[in-house]
C-alpha cells in the first residue's frame, strides 16, 4: 500500500491518532493495559493525543500537559514499548509519507526511549515518583 499523504493538518493528525489507537485497543499485549486505564474515557484520551501531536508535528500549540506522569506507574516493560513503537510505525507507514511522517516516527522513538528510562528510574527509586 502506498502512503496516502503528508501530515499537514489536524485532520491528518486525527487520522493518525484514531487509526493508531484502534490498533492499540485490539492489540493482545497493549490493549488490556490501555483499556483498563482509559476505560470509557477514550474520547478524552484521543482529544488529548490530537492536541499533543498537533503541537509536536504541526507546531500549533494546543497541548499544555505533562506526558510522562500518567505513564509512570504503568505495568509495562521494554516489550510493551517495542510493540507500541511497531504499531505506531506501521500506522505512519501505511497512511503517510514525507518529512512530518519521518519526524513522527523519530519523536515516537525518542519518547519510548525516554519513558522506558524514566519508568526504570522510578521503579528503582520509589521515593522520587513524579
Amino acid at each position: 500500500m502506498q502512503p496516502q499523504r503528508e501530515i499537514l493538518t489536524l485532520d491528518d493528525i486525527k487520522l493518525l491518532v484514531d487509526t493508531f489507537y484502534q490498533r492499540i485497543q485490539t492489540d493482545e499485549l497493549l490493549g488490556p493495559i490501555f483499556n483498563e486505564r482509559i476505560q470509557d474515557n477514550w474520547p478524552v484520551h484521543l482529544d488529548k493525543m490530537y492536541r499533543f501531536w498537533q503541537t509536536i508535528l504541526l507546531e500549533e500549540y494546543t497541548y499544555d500537559g505533562r506526558p510522562f506522569p500518567p505513564h509512570a506507574q504503568l505495568p509495562v516493560g521494554p516489550e510493551h514499548f517495542e510493540q507500541w513503537l511497531a504499531l505506531f510505525t506501521e500506522t505512519i507507514d501505511e497512511l503517510f509519507s514525507g518529512d512530518k511522517a519521518t519526524e513522527a516516527k523519530w519523536r515516537a522513538n525518542k519518547m519510548a526511549t525516554m519513558f522506558m528510562a524514566k519508568i526504570a528510574y522510578f521503579r528503582n527509586n520509589p521515593l522520587n515518583i513524579v
